[in-house]
Parts: C-alpha cells; structure tokens; sequence
C-alpha cells in the first residue's frame, strides 16, 4: 500500500516549476511589452511612470510604416537576400559537408581543420577586406554584394557534416557498387535523409540573414536597397529624439516571419540539434 500523500509533488519540482514559470515570464514579458507599445502614443510610451496597457490604441504606427515609409519594398529586400542566402547555404553547406564526410581526398583533414578555424574567426575581422573586394567589383548596393558573401558558412558545414557522417558507409558503397556517381548519391540519397539539418540549418542561417544589420547598413548605400534592420533603424530615429512608436511597429514586423518560420519547422530544428550533437 502507498502511503497517503505520497502523489503529491516534492518541493524540488515544485521549485523548478516556479524557476520555469519565471523564466518563461521574463522571456515573454519583452515581446509582450514590444506588441502592446507598437499600438501606443509616443506621448504615452514617454509617460512616467509608464503604462502596460495601451489607454488609446492607435494603428498609426504601423500605418506609417505601409503608407509613408515604403515597408514593401524594404521587405522585399530582405526577402530576396535571406531566401537566396539560405538556398545557398542548404547547397554548398551540403555539398562541402558530404565531401569531408564520406568522400576520401588528399588534404581532406586540412581543409576540415581550415573550416574550424574559420569557425573561430569573428566576423569583424574580415569585414573590411570583404568590403574593399565588393567595392572593388563594383557592386555595391546590389544584391549579390547582400548575398554572395553569405552564401555559405562555417557552422553550416559543420552541422551538415556532423550529420552526414551519422548515414551508414554501406548505403553509400552500395549505391557506388551499383554504379551511382557522386552527384546522383548525394541528391538522390543523402539529401532526402538530411531533412532535420537542413531545416535547423534553414532556420539560423534565415535569423542570421534577416536580422543583418551592420553588413547591409555598410553595402546598401542607396535607399531602394535598405533592409528591414537597417531601415527600422534610420527611419525609427530623428535628429533629436526616437520615435519609439513607428521603432516598436517596426520591430513587430520584423521579428513576425522568424517567429511564423521558427514555429513552423521547430520539431525538425530540435531534432537536428539533437541529432547533430550541438548543445
């Protein structure tokens, strides 16, 4: 027989209960604040102390943002650069990720120990070099000097051969026993079983891309080639003060599509992670 009471929950769960429940609250509350002000005044989000909920909603914000401000172009921009980018990265990604994983060449280990050390290289260092060869090609403010710097990554060669490494050697022998060649193996077999990394590789290089600010703020130096970051940063800020409004609106819409992405391929981007062995 169970003793009585002995179904009710021990204070270590109900400790790391309430430790989630907080941090999912100051998680939240962030966004939530960011929503609830796009629809405020800006004399009201200057109000102090200030207000939670929004006393006089107005659409205005966000109306400046589709009627005055021209959003539709500067959503296009950062749709173009971040789908190709992450097209792009899905291939090459791929594509080097099979080769250091299943395919024997010399300097092999070389080139694998150079991607993990390009790894470690922050990005600041090479940003002046990058800019100069654009420059140089002359294409600035076009959208391949947005988007073929970023056509592959480091990390995504990682997570790719991380993965690929995990397919057993015999399906691939097999498949070269039978006389597939190398192009047929990796499209017709290896990437078919690669959906959770692609997706979890889809997913950060898509964040990476549509939150770029300092690169596009740099390249895009004619208006009609402004991204969203970079947009919601100049047109949020006057010379004497910040309209937080049109700022929190912008930020709304913004972050909406990495928000309707991320919750879109969440099974296959923890499960990619997992599988990947990334913690």
């Amino acid at each position: 027989m169970r003793r009585h009471g002995s179904h009710r929950p021990s204070t270590g769960r109900i400790l790391t209960y309430a430790l989630l429940i907080v941090a999912l609250v100051a998680t939240f509350m962030p966004f939530a604040w960011m929503v609830l002000g796009s629809v405020k005044t800006q004399s009201e989000l200057l109000r102090r102390p200030p207000t939670w909920w929004p006393e006089s909603p107005t659409p205005d914000n966000f109306a400046a943002w589709f009627v005055d401000l021209q959003i539709d172009r500067f959503f296009l921009n950062s749709t173009v650069v971040a789908v190709f980018t992450v097209l792009g990265n899905l291939l090459f990604c791929s594509m080097v990720g099979y080769a250091l994983a299943k395919i024997e060449f010399v300097g092999k280990r070389a080139l694998f120990v150079l991607v993990m050390v390009t790894l470690m290289v922050p990005g600041v260092v090479t940003f002046v070099p990058l800019f100069v060869v654009v420059s140089k090609l002359g294409m600035v403010s076009t959208y391949p000097a947005l988007i073929l710097p970023f056509l592959a990554s480091p990390l995504g060669v990682f997570l790719m051969r991380q993965f690929i490494m995990g397919i057993p050697d015999t399906l691939i022998e097999a498949a070269r026993i039978d006389g597939a060649g190398e192009i047929r193996i990796f499209a017709g077999i290896v990437m078919p079983l690669c959906g959770a990394p692609l997706a979890t590789l889809a997913i950060l290089t898509f964040l990476s891309s549509w939150n770029n600010f300092l690169w596009p703020l740099v390249v895009a130096q004619n208006e009609d080639m402004y991204t969203l970051p970079v947009a919601l940063s100049l047109y949020s800020t006057g010379q004497n003060a910040t309209n937080y409004g049109i700022l929190l609106a912008g930020s709304v819409l913004v972050i909406t599509p990495v928000l309707v992405l991320f919750v879109a391929l969440q099974r296959y981007f923890v499960q990619g992670i997992a599988m990947t062995g990334i913690k």
